[in-house]
């Protein structure tokens, strides 16, 4: 495996911490990368096998209900520092929330007004936990100046949606 895409490399970044199981990597992906970059369960489960079998991650200790650790290997660490200097791809933003604004003149007054109202009450919690996230992202010393930036950068995003959203008429 010569290139790695943005789901392994995301996986392959988690996996610099220490060896983790599947289930370790949805909730590590869901909890740092969340903001920004979405990983599902099965894209997790799809990428394992097939970076262990390109030789980049290896079988680690089996943990309980035969759960499987995994751990970066040496040409792991190099395929994903490659990902990250071939700096290749263009970023897609994904927003369902987006979508429905988008079609919103679709819907009666009263089912646009709950639209708004459940993307506004979703988004203004986001916004707290993006801010509590910037507050604390300089816990890590080496990558705390990136991951300032990364956290500043979603409590940008949500402050933008809520202000999509302030902006819709609902009436």
């Amino acid at each position: 495996m010569n290139t790695v895409n943005a789901t392994a490399a995301a996986l392959l970044g988690l996996l610099h911490a220490g060896p983790m199981t599947g289930g370790q990597l949805v909730a590590a992906a869901g909890e740092r990368y969340g903001a920004f970059f979405s990983v599902t369960r099965s894209q997790v489960y799809r990428e394992l096998p097939v970076l262990a079998d390109a030789g980049l991650l290896r079988l680690g200790a089996r943990g309980v209900r035969a759960s499987q650790q995994f751990a970066i290997t040496p040409a792991g660490r190099r395929a994903f520092k490659a990902w990250l200097i071939a700096g290749e791809g263009t970023d897609h933003l994904r927003s369902p929330m987006i979508l429905r604004v988008l079609h919103a003149g679709s819907l009666t007054v009263r089912q646009r007004r709950a639209l708004i109202e459940r993307g506004r009450s979703e988004y203004s919690d986001r916004l707290v936990r993006a801010e509590e996230a910037a507050k604390s992202a300089d816990s890590t010393p080496a990558s705390a100046p990136y991951a300032r930036a990364v956290a500043e950068f979603a409590v940008a995003h949500n402050r933008a949606v809520l202000a999509l959203l302030d902006s819709v008429p609902t009436d």
